[in-house]
């Protein structure tokens, strides 16, 4: 499409909301004049034309956005597009048949009629608008749990990939998804595939788009999806495009690095090769590299099986939370919770459903979640706890000490974090601390090096120094 198109077209999400402003208030004149008791009193006519006048120009900008921006191949989007089409053409029938009742001095039923139908079609396109751009579940996602059963809508409407064991990670359910799930589902979903492809799911990623493989296993540089974010950020084909957060560094190297060791869905970190620059991505996301796991405790060399109880608790938030929840091990009564690729649906009531198993419970990833420093108070018997990842949560300085207090934490991750040098000195006292991870943080030289003396046996990753 010419650059006219696209040009033309990204006005749209600013058109948009002119008409949705203006027939709301031609609902509530019209209300006034009806709750007044002078129901065949005529309104002005001008909001109506404006409002149609609007309608259209916003559907047009919405139809060139279509076609400039390559939004095919999706039955959410096509719904959209005829959606904001039908709603301009009633907002024309509903301006005509209004002049029509104002020229003969009619009563005003039949164009209010028309307008409730207007207004029927516009919240349907616009609930469709909404979703395309911030997922089907936007409105319902932090809904109260009475409103959620009375619409029929299930606890948690969407799954996690199997993040595999604490000490050896699936690779791309560990990393991978939520790299995509941060940098590319926004344009490259269900309801929303530009080109065809979507990274929202590993078939739908591997199998392409309409320009062919989106990735070649095993061929990082051949692979069109690196090509497009190696492009320089003023090419109108760099990803992600203009005004989305590019993706990072580290989330590069990882990104190239697992395309290519073969593009698995199921492959472990174990499985893969580590140069040092993927060791040092790897310390940038958190806690995955084996060499920087913590060593396995005694409950894990000697598992002891789980009993009926818990089988039967891990089952129930396995319902709740599908392939976030599982067993260490075989056999083993140790519980691995990971919860990265629910992020910020993963808030403080959701892990106050993890109180039954904090007893058992080995190794817990919330990063990019919801939680906050009080929920995290419920940690405070998970007295098993060997790793735990925070990482690009809001958490501070209050809940350190209570971190600090868990006797089987050996690995913490708080890249990203509000915490700070005053309160890192809480961590002093975490005796069984071996690695801990500060990039991104608030904590200075001095902080670290006071941390470093009182945990001499701690691998601390933390930018150097200025």
């Amino acid at each position: 499409m010419p650059d006219l198109v696209r040009f033309l077209g990204r006005f749209h999400p600013l058109l948009l909301h002119l008409p949705i402003g203006v027939f709301a208030w031609i609902v509530v004149q019209e209300l006034v004049v009806i709750f007044r008791g002078r129901r065949d009193e005529p309104t002005p006519l001008g909001p109506f034309l404006f409002g149609a006048a609007s309608a259209v120009v916003a559907a047009t900008a919405g139809f060139l956005l279509y076609l400039g921006e390559d939004y095919g191949g999706g039955d959410l989007i096509e719904r959209h597009l005829w959606g904001g089409i039908a709603f301009a053409i009633a907002a024309i029938a509903t301006t005509l048949v209004k002049a029509w009742n104002v020229a003969l001095g009619r009563g005003a039923f039949a164009d209010r009629a028309l307008l409730v139908v207007a207004m029927g079609v516009m919240t349907v396109a616009s609930h469709d608008g909404a979703s395309i751009t911030h997922g089907s579940d936007y409105l319902t996602r932090h809904a109260p749990a009475p409103l959620r059963a009375l619409m029929g809508l299930q606890e948690d409407e969407e799954s996690v990939g199997v993040a595999g064991s604490a000490v050896d990670p699936v690779v791309y359910a560990a990393i991978i998804a939520p790299v995509f799930e941060k940098r590319c589902v926004q344009c490259h979903k269900e309801g929303k595939a530009k080109g065809d492809l979507r990274t929202d799911r590993f078939d739908l990623l591997m199998a392409g788009g309409k320009e062919g493989p989106a990735l070649v296993a095993g061929d990082a540089a051949g692979s069109r999806i690196i090509q497009r974010i190696e492009l320089p950020e003023d090419d109108e084909e760099h990803m992600p495009p203009e005004g989305k957060p590019d993706i990072e560094a580290h989330e590069l190297i990882l990104l190239k690095w697992w395309i290519d060791q073969g593009a698995e869905e199921t492959k472990t970190l174990s499985a893969m090769t580590l140069t040092d620059e993927v060791r040092a991505a790897l310390a940038k996301w958190g806690p995955l590299s084996p060499t920087a796991s913590p060593q396995p405790s005694s409950s894990s060399l000697s598992p002891v099986p789980p009993d009926a109880a818990l089988v039967d608790i891990v089952r129930q938030l396995q319902e709740r939370f599908p392939a976030a929840v599982s067993f260490e091990s075989a056999g083993s009564s140790a519980v691995v919770f990971s919860a990265a690729s629910l992020r910020k649906r993963f808030d403080d009531a959701s892990l106050e459903r993890l109180v039954p198993l904090m007893p058992h419970l080995v190794s817990l990833d919330l990063t990019a979640t919801s939680v906050t420093d009080r929920g995290l108070a419920v940690l405070a018997s998970a007295k098993q706890l060997r790793q735990l990842k925070l990482g690009e949560t809001t958490i501070g300085d209050e809940v350190l000490p209570m971190l600090s207090a868990l006797p089987s934490l050996q690995s913490l991750n708080l890249y990203r974090t509000r915490v700070t040098s005053a309160g890192i000195d809480s961590l002093q006292h975490c005796a069984a601390l071996c690695h801990l991870y500060l990039w991104d943080t608030a904590v200075d030289a001095d902080a670290l090096e006071r941390l470093r003396q009182f945990l001499p046996n701690c691998r601390i990753q933390a930018p150097a120094a200025p």
